[in-house]
């Protein structure tokens, strides 16, 4: 009767581990552990400056389950995914052993030290205006909506122009 156990256990475990593989291997490959992430932010740069928008760092990796959850907030629901696309040039930056990308980290101001994901916000011109932990951002076993809503207005290019707050002459 021990012997059927531990065979029904050992069958069970074998089929949650292959379960789980095959999980993975359908998930989204959102990062590219091969890409030149120094030229990628150098051309989201560039593109967020000729179109007047910050540029929003992904860091995270293809391993990373609340990375996948962000992205698939972001990318399925329409105000999420709009208010993206009007304000930022998204880049998703990997970390993974493949390829950490410890020197753009650094210059990033090391973001991997929040866990991941990790956001980081820079300006058409490549200023760092904001990292963000986002474990601030979470809720349940998710992202909350209005949380990553208010993140992503709070850094803006109209939240960070003067003119924004300057009173309306009468």
């Amino acid at each position: 009767m021990k012997k059927i156990i531990l065979i029904a256990a050992l069958a069970f475990t074998a089929a949650s581990v292959k379960a789980q593989d095959a999980q993975k291997a359908d998930a989204p490959k959102i990062y590219n552990p091969a890409a030149d992430a120094k030229a990628d932010i150098t051309s989201a740069i560039k593109k967020a400056n000729a179109e007047h928008k910050n540029v929003l760092l992904q860091i995270g990796g293809n391993w990373c389950i609340w990375c996948l959850r962000f992205n698939n907030l972001v990318t399925t629901d329409a105000d999420l995914s709009k208010y993206l696309a009007d304000n930022y040039v998204v880049l998703h930056v990997n970390y993974s052993p493949e390829n950490k990308n410890e020197k753009v980290l650094a210059s990033l101001g090391y973001p991997q030290r929040f866990g991941f994901p990790v956001f980081v916000v820079l300006d058409g011109e490549g200023n760092r205006l904001h990292t963000q932990n986002s474990g601030y951002l979470e809720e349940g076993k998710g992202h909350s909506k209005a949380k990553v809503m208010e993140f992503l207005q709070g850094w803006s290019p109209a939240a960070l122009d003067p003119k924004s707050y300057e009173e309306k002459a009468k």
